[in-house]
Order: C-alpha cells, then structure tokens, then sequence
C-alpha cells in the first residue's frame, strides 16, 4: 500500500462542527465530510521534492517551508481528525495550519521560483527519481511530476488563503 500526502481546506467554523460532533457522537465520529473540491492528494512527489531539495543543499528555509506545508503545526488542537474516519491510523494523526499560517505559506509558495529550484535535475530520469526516493520503478519525467504537484499545492494553499480556511494534513 502507498503512502499519500492529503490536504483538506476547512473553515474554522466546520472544524468546530467537526469537534463538537466528535464529542458527542457514538464512537466519536468527527462527522469528516470536506467536500471534494477541497481535498487534495499529492501522492508522494512533494516527499520527493522536499529530499531533492535536501540533496541539493537548497536553503534551509525552504525545506522549512515545504516539511510545514506538506506535516502542518504541532500545535494545531485537531485530536478529534484522530478517527479512522479521518484517515487510516497509520502513522502521525492529521494536523492543522490555521488560517494566518496558511496565509503566510501560500506567500512563500507564491514567491518559490520552481523552475530555478529543478533547473540542475539530472537529465536522466532513473538518476532523478532515485534522488527524489522514488526508486528505479518510477515511470515519467520526474521534473514534470514535482511540478505538477508543487503548482498543485500552491493552488490549493493560495486558494485556502483567499478564502481564509485552515487547512488539515495527513498521510493516508
């Protein structure tokens, strides 16, 4: 089974709705219904690209950047997403970015010049998946796959910011 990076865009006001069903429901169901339109899975290429970028000896705030972007904040109080309703219960519980960390990530995104970060990949594409952890087995071009989903990602956090929602990560 693989491993996905998932994102949902919430108001505050549905997390809350969220927290109270969870609190009072049978079984503590969170009542997770975010619709499809703000939910996104990245797979595993912004994995690869963050281990890219620590290869390559990027900028250490950038790396910053996209670990928060892609795990969320610590101290975000989203116990209750703690639910195989949520996710599978493999690995770490979701975690939050309240909207003011959200605004400020989608900024940094915005400003990310992606092109200047890829422009050194190797040309051969097994050299380069295997840089980014994807393995030999990874069939595609690898710079295309981090774009798309990098351009995926700053869309999404852009759209989130504009309408000043939070955002839930996890790794189902």
């Amino acid at each position: 089974m693989a491993l996905m990076l998932q994102f949902a865009r919430l108001t505050p006001d549905h997390l809350d709705r969220c927290r109270a069903s969870a609190l009072t429901s049978p079984g503590a169901s969170p009542g997770w219904d975010p619709p499809d339109g703000d939910l996104l899975d990245t797979g595993w290429a912004l994995w690869g690209l963050i281990r890219y970028c620590r290869h390559t000896g990027a900028d250490p705030e950038l790396i910053t950047l996209l670990d928060r972007a892609v795990s969320g904040d610590l101290d975000g109080n989203v116990g209750f997403l703690d639910h195989d309703e949520v996710y599978d219960v493999f690995g770490d519980p979701p975690r939050l970015l309240a909207p003011a960390a959200v605004a400020d990530i989608s900024a940094a995104l915005d400003r990310l010049q992606l092109g200047g970060l890829l422009a050194d990949m190797p040309a051969s594409a097994e050299v380069a998946a295997t840089v980014c952890g994807f393995g030999a087995g990874f069939d595609g071009a690898v710079r295309e796959h981090l774009t798309e989903h990098f351009v995926a990602l700053r869309e999404f956090y852009r759209t989130a910011a504009r309408h000043t929602q939070c955002v839930v990560t996890w790794v189902d």
